[in-house]
């Protein structure tokens, strides 16, 4: 009998071509799965899933469009596709992708993944596989499965066979509470997807889905306070004092894949570029660390000088909160 083999995206050595043509009657998948590498990451977000259905479909354009940019600009062969509450990326370089996508604005995790078939034969085929290179007998696991679309089983169904195939090849106990090893399993319509690490990123709203700011820079805290508007989905420009080290704001841009127009300007021309640049606000580094009354004297006499509003991030954060931020940044 000829066996169906599930190994859909995977990049498999020349062995289990070899073991197809001349052993076509068996059942490669043990073998093979030993010579897989990853070559597909589940991209997921957060706030955009809560828009309204146009509005979600053009932020999830935004977001694809950044992430190939990013992808782009670091040399990174790639290829990427769309669904309703999912992005993946395919590449052969999963790991340096992983480092790009982690400082994309909007991506809440990602997850390098198996890609397989709906089948329930197929997933536990593929999870005990991935289970018996983790786990043994003296070690806990737990399956946390989900799904998505029309099956004739549910998500509880997926958990308790997999699971149940995973002791009888492991002999490992399940623990739903502390687990040694987690097993995530996302069924959505007939592909499924298994992963064992959801690895965080920046979050946020995809950088150009909401207005433009002028962002007055003067120090490390300035890009710092830029960065969180910048999160939020806001394109930023910049006007830089002669005093304040172009270098650090050019290199912080590129390392968090940002495109954005420099100006250097006295402070007096912030009005003009502001209007000139299309901006619907202007945010400064300001916190009340030191000398606040002189601080809030001078946002006051800018608040005068133009006529937009003017948002101050670090306003009310220590200098720890700040240092630490900065450093987690890069700055």
């Amino acid at each position: 009998m000829l066996y169906k083999v599930y190994i859909a995206n995977f990049k498999i050595k020349k062995k289990k071509i070899f073991l197809k043509k001349h052993l076509p009657n068996i059942n490669v998948i043990n073998y093979s799965l030993t010579y897989v590498k990853y070559n597909l990451i589940l991209v997921r977000y957060g706030e955009i899933a809560l828009k309204g259905k146009v509005t979600r479909n053009s932020f999830e354009n935004r977001l694809v469009s950044n992430i190939k940019n990013a992808l782009n600009s670091r040399n990174i062969d790639s290829k990427i596709k769309k669904e309703w509450g999912r992005i993946y990326v395919y590449s052969n370089q999963i790991d340096n992708c992983i480092e790009v996508l982690k400082k994309i604005f909007g991506i809440t995790s990602v997850s390098p993944v198996f890609k397989t078939t709906s089948s329930m034969d197929a997933i536990s085929e593929i999870a005990v596989e991935i289970s018996k290179k983790q786990i043994n007998s003296k070690k806990s696991f737990a399956v946390r499965a989900s799904r998505t679309g029309k099956h004739d089983f549910s998500s509880q169904d997926v958990a308790v066979k997999v699971g149940d195939a995973i002791v009888n090849a492991t002999k490992a106990k399940v623990n739903l509470t502390k687990p040694d090893f987690e097993l995530f399993i996302e069924v959505r319509n007939k592909k499924s997807f298994l992963f064992t690490e959801k690895i965080r990123c920046i979050g946020g709203m995809p950088l150009g889905t909401q207005g433009n700011f002028l962002s007055i820079i003067n120090s490390k805290d300035s890009i710092l306070s830029a960065w969180y508007i910048m999160r939020r989905g806001c394109n930023a420009s910049f006007i830089v004092s002669d005093n304040f080290d172009l270098k650090i704001l050019k290199s912080f841009l590129s390392s968090w894949f940002i495109d954005s127009k420099v100006t250097i300007a006295e402070p007096d021309k912030i009005n003009e570029i502001a209007h000139l640049q299309n901006c619907d606000a202007i945010v400064t580094g300001d916190s009340l660390l030191h000398d606040a009354e002189n601080t809030l004297n001078n946002l006051i006499q800018l608040k005068n000088q133009i006529g937009l509003p003017i948002l101050h991030p670090l306003i009310a954060m220590s200098q720890d909160e700040i240092t630490k931020k900065c450093k987690e940044i890069g700055l």
